[in-house]
């Protein structure tokens, strides 16, 4: 999962160190439009469905928050 995670979020935003970030929302390395493009591609990718109650700023802090959130939905 994580790899795939991994990969999709590689493809989403390719100039985003995703594996050393640890402040994503927080140091605008990604905003809210690539958090929409992350959620949508994660969704079909995946086959899951994360709701919007669920795009909060913690929930793409950094990868490995981003891969919790995509594990709870799995």
């Amino acid at each position: 999962m994580k790899e795939e995670v991994m990969k999709i979020l590689a493809d989403v935003v390719p100039d985003v160190d995703f594996a050393a970030e640890q402040n994503l929302v927080e140091d605008a390395v990604i905003d809210s439009f690539d958090i929409v493009t992350i959620v949508n591609e994660l969704n079909d990718a995946l086959d899951i469905d994360i709701p919007a109650r669920e795009i909060l700023p913690e929930n793409f802090r950094c990868a490995d928050a981003i891969i919790a959130l995509v594990e709870r939905y799995s």
